[in-house]
């Protein structure tokens, strides 16, 4: 193996790692990170783990400390609720577009398919829900529906604020107390889904626009009720409601 494959490789090993680490919870909010420690419990060079401590700052997870290092971002509610509302309009606006366009026929079956696997994980007792199904069918179902747009630009900034870990369709949350809550929020929400798409179908661009909007706004309201106790309060990544919408 090479000398820039290795790199690269290790790179890749400390990106993995550490976004894992901060997504569970493992490292807190606040919490600063520096090279050389964590090079040396990486057991690899600095120069990968610089690579994935800038990555990480492009995602969202840390902010960049102005006398160097890291630091593991935490988040306002007025923050996290402004993501999800600018993913809402550019979701609304991508499923009017399809709607108002047409939609590429070939993606409408992709998604009808999908749709059919979400009931299946939906449509059960709730104790039943593999919760861990639905993140994976639900984030697959809104990178459909932003390509149904056939906008490249439009497609391109939904990707690029979905990025953001308060923002994702199916961010977690770490809370136990809550995930049977979550769970009954999802017949509604796999409703939206359907309708989004019925929408779409039938050209009704407005329609299926309101819908796609109101459907981000359930995330807004999960937010919201983690907030419930302390509104000033800020929150970890690991500690964000599950945004399934």
């Amino acid at each position: 193996m090479s000398q820039t494959s290795t790199a690269s490789t290790h790179a890749q090993r400390a990106l993995f790692s550490l976004r894992q680490r901060i997504l569970s919870g493992a490292i807190q909010g606040g919490t600063r990170l520096f090279e050389v420690a964590l090079a040396e419990e990486l057991q690899i060079s600095r120069t990968p783990v610089r690579a994935a401590l800038s990555q990480l700052a492009e995602e969202g997870l840390l902010e960049r400390g102005q006398s160097g290092g890291f630091t593991v971002r935490s988040f306002a509610l007025a923050e996290v609720v402004d993501t999800i509302e600018l993913r809402g309009v550019l979701e609304g606006t991508a499923a009017r577009f399809a709607a108002e366009r047409g939609a590429d026929p070939d993606l409408l079956t992709k998604i009808e398919f999908l749709l059919a696997d979400l009931d299946a994980c939906v449509f059960v007792k709730t104790e039943e829900i593999d919760i861990s199904r639905y993140a994976m069918l639900n984030t697959q179902f809104h990178v459909l529906l932003s390509r149904l747009c056939g906008s490249a630009v439009l497609q391109r900034e939904i990707e690029r604020v979905t990025r953001l870990p308060f923002a994702s369709p199916s961010a977690f949350l770490a809370d136990d107390l809550k995930i049977d809550r979550f769970r009954r929020t999802l017949i509604p929400a796999q409703e939206q889904h359907r309708s989004i798409v019925e929408a779409i179908r039938a050209r009704e661009g407005a329609r299926a626009e309101s819908i796609a909007r109101e459907h981000a706004r359930a995330a807004r309201r999960n937010v919201e009720f983690l907030f419930a106790a302390d509104p000033k309060q800020r929150i970890g990544v690991s500690s964000l409601a599950l945004i399934a919408s």
